[in-house]
């Protein structure tokens, strides 16, 4: 009995971590694809913005400061966005950069707000992220560097992109006021 729960949790290792494999694997790969796609907006002609810590502090509140300036994260099903339903455009909390449009907006079921494509590729950036043991592509504002959240290559058809992006990175202009800031 004891030799069949060594064979049995033999085979559940050697299966999670090839799932586990595959996942990196996955994840790699929208690195590079993203990074590809995203490598022309680096080398755009948008003008950067460049704070002090002091000033980002000054004009975000603790939360924002702490998930845009230093990479952090919302707890799941806590920001404000993950299930607005309205139309509008989400733009960078700290620059005011429109990131994403409301129609591209799915729900994932991860409880972040989370989107299939960007508004611009200069708009939004990516670079490979390996903190928490993990290889992920990192998001970002392009023209302020926010920390906006990361892409997974999990989401919905057309792109089979899921931009899972923290509610306190973004601010939400509803389509009326959006139409009026277009004009």
């Amino acid at each position: 009995m004891k030799q069949l729960s060594i064979i049995f949790l033999g085979f559940v290792l050697i299966v999670v971590s090839q799932a586990c494999a595959q996942t990196q694997s996955k994840t790699a790969t929208v690195s590079e694809t993203v990074s590809e796609t995203t490598a022309n907006s680096r080398t755009s002609s948008m003008d950067k913005i460049v704070k002090t810590e002091a000033e980002w502090k000054s004009q975000l509140s603790p939360e924002q400061y702490y998930i845009t300036r230093k990479q952090g994260t919302e707890r799941a099903f806590s920001g404000e966005y993950w299930d607005n339903k309205k139309a509008g455009t989400y733009t960078c909390v700290c620059c005011d950069l429109p990131l994403f449009d409301s129609e591209t907006k799915f729900r994932s079921g991860t409880g972040w707000p989370s989107f299939w494509e960007k508004i611009a590729p200069e708009n939004v950036e990516s670079e490979v992220d390996r903190s928490h043991g993990m290889v992920r592509s990192e998001v970002h504002c392009g023209r302020c560097d926010a920390h906006l959240g990361h892409v997974f290559p999990d989401g919905p058809k057309p792109t089979g992109l899921r931009y899972c992006i923290n509610s306190a990175s973004l601010k939400f202009m509803a389509e009326e006021k959006a139409m009026d800031a277009k004009k």
